[in-house]
């Protein structure tokens, strides 16, 4: 069982019999009442997103996830392709399911897969990724005078992010995958 303290961006619970992925969670002290824990919730089934606020002393149920390793193939009408590395089973995520995750998937890397019950319901990214810059501006000097100190590059998956201006076409870069900025050049 899980606690309201122990909801965090990622913590995956049970609610009304279906796993449910945590996209965000407001910790909040009221005055002289107790605490409550506002949170979004994603079905990992359905897509469907839900707004849902816990109390302290609510007992919340964890969902019961098998992880396995996958690797990521390609995409089209179907979904997101992956492919087992154990028993080589092909399979496919929606786009509702992989949502906004899927500009951070790279061909042939390995992801961990969520599976409940069975089903593969959901993608889990590490907290980095590297991604290759295949189009930015040039910096040019004088740049900063403005004070802007970063550029729109546009990723080999079709992100855009702020780089700063030292960053060329053609580089590797670390992308923080929960709020989607810049960290470093590889």
């Amino acid at each position: 069982m899980l606690t309201m303290n122990d909801l965090a961006i990622g913590s995956v619970l049970k609610y009304q019999s279906a796993p449910h992925s945590v996209l965000k969670a407001d910790h909040v002290q009221m005055g002289r009442g107790g605490a409550i824990v506002r949170t979004k919730i994603k079905n990992l089934l359905t897509g469907q997103v839900l707004e849902i606020t816990y109390k302290s002393g609510d007992k919340i149920e964890e969902a019961s996830l098998d992880r396995r390793r996958a690797t990521y193939l390609y995409i089209d009408e179907s979904g997101f392709n992956f492919m087992d590395t154990q028993s080589f089973e092909q399979f496919a995520l929606s786009q509702d399911l992989v949502g906004e995750k899927g500009v951070f998937l790279s061909e042939n890397n390995d992801y961990d897969i969520m599976d409940f019950e069975g089903r593969p319901v959901a993608v889990q990214l590490p907290k980095k990724v590297e991604l290759k810059v295949v189009e930015t501006t040039p910096g040019v000097r004088g740049d900063t005078a403005q004070g802007s100190v970063t550029k729109p590059a546009k990723l080999s998956t079709g992100l855009t992010v702020n780089v700063p201006l030292f960053v060329k076409t053609g580089d590797i870069i670390r992308i923080n995958t929960e709020t989607q900025q810049y960290v470093e050049r590889v």
